[in-house]
């Protein structure tokens, strides 16, 4: 029913989340760091440097965001697919490939609806800790090359905003418009990738069913999850590296600015390379491909009967 298939889509979505939060932290941190200014070399570098400078739950900075509207955004991507899938289909007939990208493609297009404005205020979020920690060390290099009493002085702490003041000030500023900026970049990503993520993951998950008329094993759907996720994941990955540049409210010092999708291309390929769009790439697998692989597991398998699967089979 459908109102099992979005409590199992968003609990997926919350379980997924909570595990693979820190890697798409530094992600973001990843990809938003421009030439001449980087502050993290990898993942665990970035992971390291959060921990030292901002303690354990800066990795779960803008974690709250997520959390909240993650739920929504799983159910009703995997219920979108659901009920694409179901009305492309022609008799109960098996869906053609065609017809199973078409599904991911309505999929992908109803999520952005939630899906941007959190990402919208997730990256917010997630940035301010690399920004912060850039100006300290500009700061700290211009009080060593001033005076010795310039140099004793420690450099005044900004307090970071919350998602709520972020909410509150762009809806002031420039209403509904300004939570969905970046809604052309998101469509550009979520479209492709449920293209992608959705057939590959019916076809592989249907490597492990016996019976066509029985679900496949908790443990094959967990990997077609994280196989089709990774997959998916990067070949998207430079329309996520322009959205996220994009939906960055907030820049670092001598960084770039941009005035839409072209723009941001242009210049990211001029001045940084074309290996640029794939920075946080290896991160950004690491996230999807356990967030869909248990998001599948819960989504298909269904919560209860997961739980009954782990438990050991009492004996007759």
């Amino acid at each position: 029913s459908l109102p099992a298939k979005l409590i199992n889509g968003g609990i997926a979505g919350l379980i997924g989340v909570t595990c693979v939060f820190p890697i798409d932290l530094a992600k973001t941190r990843l990809q938003n760091q421009q030439n001449g200014q980087r502050m993290y070399s990898s993942l665990s570098d970035c992971l390291i440097k959060t921990i030292r400078s901002e303690g354990y739950f800066g990795m779960y900075r803008g974690a709250a965001v997520n959390l909240t509207l993650v739920t929504p955004e799983k159910a009703i991507k995997l219920a979108a697919n659901d009920f694409f899938r179901h009305h492309l289909s022609k008799d109960g007939k098996k869906l053609t490939l065609l017809r199973e990208m078409l599904a991911g493609c309505g999929a992908g297009t109803c999520q952005v609806i939630v899906t941007t404005p959190m990402e919208m205020l997730k990256i917010q979020l997630q940035d301010a800790g690399r920004i912060e920690a850039q100006k300290k060390l500009m700061a700290a290099q211009a009080q060593l090359s001033s005076s010795p009493a310039a140099a004793a002085a420690e450099p005044a702490v900004e307090r970071r905003p919350t998602a709520t003041q972020i909410t509150r000030e762009l809806l002031r500023s420039k209403g509904i418009a300004g939570l969905y900026k970046g809604l052309g970049a998101t469509l550009l990503r979520d479209v492709p990738f449920s293209i992608v993520y959705f057939p590959l993951f019916a076809n592989l998950n249907k490597l492990g069913q016996k019976d066509p008329n029985v679900k496949a094993p908790f443990y094959v759907s967990f990997l077609s999850g994280c196989v089709a996720g990774s997959t998916a994941a990067v070949a998207v990955n430079p329309c996520d590296v322009i959205k996220t540049r994009l939906q960055s409210l907030q820049r670092g010092v001598n960084e770039d600015t941009y005035s839409g999708i072209l723009d941001c291309t242009k210049k990211i390929w001029q001045r940084e390379g074309p290996t640029a769009f794939f920075k946080g790439a290896y991160c950004r697998a690491l996230v999807i491909a356990p967030l869909f692989g248990i998001a599948q597991v819960v989504y298909f398998v269904g919560i209860a009967e997961f739980l009954l699967d782990l438990l050991p089979k009492r004996q007759a």
